[in-house]
């Protein structure tokens, strides 16, 4: 049981649509998983992004070309690069917080 897993599984009862990215999974919590965000038919909104910063880059890169809306990196990832990157091209940012914990605290109804 990873944290991502966790908050996959909050954010999920809480009512979002979550698409898994995980080239190592078929399955999560119900949804088909996908190797690559290239790879997933829809568009995305929250690309919430649970890898070490040495690796936020190739995410965000990642995100703007299939056009999400936002990326949103957990806490003690932070790659001021990146953000800068995500920000240019219209995405908005969120660097080093945890998105169930800002949820909870927010008290956000359930979708």
């Amino acid at each position: 049981m990873r944290p991502s897993h966790g908050v996959a599984a909050y954010m999920q009862s809480a009512g979002y649509r979550i698409i898994p990215v995980n080239p190592n999974e078929t399955k999560v919590l119900g949804e088909k998983a996908y190797a690559r965000l290239e790879d997933v038919p829809e568009k995305i909104d929250i690309v919430n992004i649970f890898r070490r910063s040495i690796f936020v880059r190739g995410v965000v890169d990642s995100a703007i070309r299939v056009g999400a809306k936002a990326v949103w990196t957990q806490e003690g990832v932070v790659d001021e690069n990146a953000a800068g990157a995500a920000r240019a091209a219209g995405l908005d940012v969120v660097m080093g917080r945890c998105i169930l914990r800002d949820h909870r605290s927010l008290k956000l109804p359930v979708i």
